[in-house]
């Protein structure tokens, strides 16, 4: 005897289907909060809990940029490896995870500095969840060649050490007035976690969809990171001068190896030229960054943090917006292409950066001319808003470009 179901399968929900399209949409929301959050406490709207250029390095990296770089690991990193994919049940608890965390430390930024740090051990928590994943992902593969996915771990390991020394640093501060440790953390998250990390992705992705038959030099990921190593130790002992020499000599080393590619960005689509763009923009901020930085010590200017923000704007979020935009139509069945909004986007995102830089300037000429600051970060606002008016409902529901 035959029997039927009058029940009918439960639809999957496709927001969560792929483990990118929660962490882009997450990392888009926050990435827009924490813009507003901040732009309202340096012009004194509001308060918080926590020292503005901490609240800032934190939502952006551990927050915003944390998620959008799992998402997109947790998509291709299998790929890398030759492994399986990874498991739903598994992606899904470190992505409510990092919202508990999320929302926590943006309430706590407002009301508590110790729900802050609340949120900070579970975002370390989650953090800790998703690289424990890549690594599995990394044993299981079948993968004979492993070298770029074991140098994002290296650059997610040391990011986690950060992140501990950060959490333990942060602790102690709320009992006694200790100072000198953010100083200590910057360098290490902005070197390897944005710079580092962002470049052993880019460094294998951007030849292959640029279709480049190029071998890569002997060491040449080593000799990156061992100059990185370098730099960040240079900036923690505060010798300016040897660490805009290390800077400058990585740009040209980098740029001598991009030219050796033959990338061919002028005859490229819109989707790859982008990333050729980001690809570039790693030695010209690296050199322009330390010509600066020889100028801010030997005339005692302060251009404001320009040569990290030409790292994380010029190169970590014009690679950010080319991956995520062709992952995200990958993944949905659509054809990697870039259409006019699209496009315009792309150049949007450069505008961000040269509004940021152009702060940077006028803060060293000692002009101070707060409208570039609201520039810069109604430009980022719009930028985060508009991709995501954009390609949010096809992480969300699939749904079709028109």
């Amino acid at each position: 005897m035959s029997t039927f179901s009058t029940t009918t399968p439960k639809k999957e929900n496709y927001f969560l289907s792929q483990p990118h399209q929660p962490f882009f949409v997450f990392g888009v929301l926050w990435a827009i909060i924490s813009m507003i959050f901040f732009t309202l406490s340096h012009r004194g709207l509001i308060t918080l809990s926590i020292p503005e250029n901490e609240f800032h390095l934190y939502s952006l990296a551990l927050i915003v940029f944390a998620q959008f770089f799992h998402g997109f690991l947790f998509t291709t990193f299998p790929r890398f490896c030759t492994a399986m994919t990874i498991p739903k049940e598994v992606y899904i608890r470190i992505v409510w995870l990092y919202q508990i965390a999320s929302v926590l430390f943006f309430i706590g930024s407002l009301v508590s500095a110790w729900m802050v740090l609340v949120a900070m051990c579970i975002g370390l928590f989650a953090h800790t969840m998703a690289i424990f994943t890549l690594h599995w992902v990394y044993k299981i593969g079948q993968s004979p060649l492993k070298q770029d996915p074991y140098w994002i771990l290296i650059a997610h390991s040391i990011a986690l050490a950060s992140y501990l020394f950060w959490i333990i640093a942060y602790g102690i501060s709320l009992f006694w007035d200790i100072q000198g440790w953010f100083t200590l953390i910057v360098p290490i998250i902005v070197n390897f976690f944005f710079v580092f990390l962002t470049f052993s992705v880019a460094q294998r992705m951007i030849p292959f969809f640029s279709h480049s038959q190029e071998a890569k030099s002997p060491y040449f990921v080593e000799i990156v990171f061992g100059l990185l190593v370098l730099k960040t130790l240079l900036a923690i002992v505060a010798f300016g001068i040897g660490e805009a020499i290390v800077s400058i000599l990585l740009a040209l080393y980098l740029l001598r190896e991009f030219l050796r590619w033959k990338l061919q960005p002028f005859q490229s689509s819109a989707i790859v030229w982008i990333l050729h763009l980001a690809l570039f923009w790693l030695p010209m901020a690296l050199s322009i960054g330390g010509i600066l930085q020889i100028i801010e010590t030997l005339y005692s200017l302060d251009f404001l943090f320009a040569g990290v923000h030409l790292l994380v704007l010029g190169f970590l979020t014009t690679v950010l917006i080319g991956f995520g935009t062709r992952v995200t139509l990958g993944h949905s069945g659509q054809p990697p292409h870039a259409d006019k909004l699209t496009i315009l986007l792309f150049w949007w995102t450069q505008i961000i950066v040269l509004s940021r830089f152009a702060l940077s300037v006028d803060t060293a000429l000692g002009t101070s001319h707060g409208w570039l600051f609201d520039a810069a970060a109604s430009a980022w606002i719009v930028l985060f808003l508009v991709w995501g008016l954009r390609y949010g409902k096809t992480l969300i529901y699939g749904k079709k470009l028109g």
